[in-house]
């Protein structure tokens, strides 16, 4: 099967003709034909659009510059809320050691290295009226 083959013609600056072969245009020379971008440079570029071509790199830059900032926020975020957990797990743990340690029977049996016995009698309450010390 013969194959066919797309000849494209282009045009120079001096009005010189060269001749390409393919099997095909490209999406940019289809864009460029289209848009008739040839027609905005001939007469020398169009420093008239600069100011409107700047805003909107200006804007574009912008943009970029944002989208960046926001994903390293959210990064930041999900690593404070990462660390958080840690702590809040952190702070059970801790939490449930001490509970236990302050047990009446813990303390005991820690004290008791000391030399201290736990009291068998119920404390007193000591009542003191007002004018009497």
């Amino acid at each position: 099967m013969g194959e066919n083959k797309l000849r494209i013609e282009t045009t120079t600056l001096n009005g010189s003709r060269a001749t390409t072969g393919g099997n095909g245009s490209s999406v940019f020379s289809g864009l460029e034909k289209k848009l008739k971008l040839e027609t905005y440079f001939e007469e020398g570029f169009p420093t008239h659009q600069l100011p409107k071509i700047g805003f909107v790199m200006f804007l574009c830059l912008f943009y970029i510059g944002n989208t960046h900032y926001a994903e390293k926020t959210v990064r930041k975020i999900n690593h404070v809320q990462a660390e958080v957990e840690d702590l809040r797990a952190d702070y059970t743990t801790m939490k449930s050691d001490m509970m236990y340690a302050s047990k009446q029977s813990e303390v005991a049996r820690k004290v008791s290295a000391f030399g201290l016995e736990e009291s068998l009698e119920p404390p007193h309450k000591i009542v003191v009226e007002k004018g009497e010390y």
